[in-house]
């Protein structure tokens, strides 16, 4: 009998069968040693084929003025970040605590003080609702107040901030009316008030140039109504005479110029409505039934 047909071309014949030579079964076997080298190999580098071992980290907790000491020291040499971990983790580690307390009050500083603006409002809101009547609550309230101040952005953009500053200056006035910062929270106020003012004016003007006259009038109105006291509010009543004009409302227009007049007698801005109301024949004359004239009057100009 003959194997020609088998897979094997060097076969022998041993009583009837056909039998590998020796070479073959060394082959044969070489290849199953290193298929079980391979697992091993692969045994070896799987992390989960060993016993795990948890091994506890022990760290030390450091005593809460341990850790106030270390937050003065490092805000003394201007590591603010540094400053800020040492009285944040006195905070998480001693809830209300004399340690909490003080702590807060220094890490909305150091916040400040490290350019984290939103940080130091948070911490800033925080020590004022818990600590509403402690004597740095004020000085609390004008971190956060100056927090928001630093991120007013340019008239041109939202005035999101610039909101939220006048809110936190007004209530530093309000609430701690005694406090030595309310001398700078008034000035900055006043800055604040003037950047809103002035947001107003630069999207009046820009609905003045599309000629939407109706939504530039609302602008200049929001100036004269709310924004008496800054810079701006002689550009809004020449402005509103500009608008009115362009209209034909032209009550309102010689209203706006004769309010303007009265306030800001020699305010360039009264030489300008005043050449706009003589080009059409007009001249300033006050209706004091007419909106503007009645925000004007009974001592509502502030």
């Amino acid at each position: 009998m003959r194997f020609s047909h088998l897979p094997f071309s060097d076969n022998v014949v041993s009583g009837g069968r056909p039998v590998l030579r020796v070479a073959g079964r060394l082959a044969a076997a070489g290849v199953i040693l290193l298929a079980v080298a391979a697992c091993d190999s692969v045994k070896s580098l799987n992390p989960f084929s060993k016993p795990e071992v948890y091994k506890p980290e022990i760290v030390p907790v450091k005593p809460a003025e341990e850790l106030y000491n270390d937050g003065l020291a490092r805000s003394a040499k201007g590591d603010f970040e540094g400053a800020y971990k040492a009285f944040d983790t006195i905070n998480r580690q001693n809830p209300g605590t004399t340690w909490a307390q003080k702590s807060l009050i220094m890490q909305t500083y150091v916040a400040y003080e490290g350019g984290r603006y939103d940080d130091a409002a948070n911490s800033g809101i925080r020590y004022t609702t818990l600590y509403p009547n402690s004597e740095d609550a004020a000085y609390a309230q004008y971190l956060l107040a100056m927090s928001y101040y630093k991120q007013v952005p340019d008239v041109t953009r939202d005035q999101a901030s610039t909101q939220r500053a006048v809110q936190a200056f007004e209530t530093l006035i309000e609430r701690y009316p005694r406090s030595e910062y309310v001398k700078d929270g008034k000035f900055n106020l006043q800055v604040v008030r003037d950047q809103l003012a002035g947001h107003e004016m630069e999207v009046g003007r820009f609905y003045l140039g599309k000629r939407n006259y109706t939504a530039a009038i609302n602008r200049f109105r929001e100036v004269v109504a709310r924004y008496q006291t800054t810079r701006s509010v002689e550009e809004a009543l020449m402005r509103l005479t500009e608008a009115y004009v362009a209209l034909g409302i032209v009550s309102e227009a010689q209203t706006a110029a004769a309010v303007l007049g009265h306030n800001f007698p020699e305010s360039p801005w009264y030489k300008d409505a005043y050449a706009l109301l003589a080009s059409k024949g007009l001249e300033p004359r006050e209706d004091t039934g007419s909106w503007i004239s009645k925000l004007f009057s009974g001592g509502q100009f502030r």
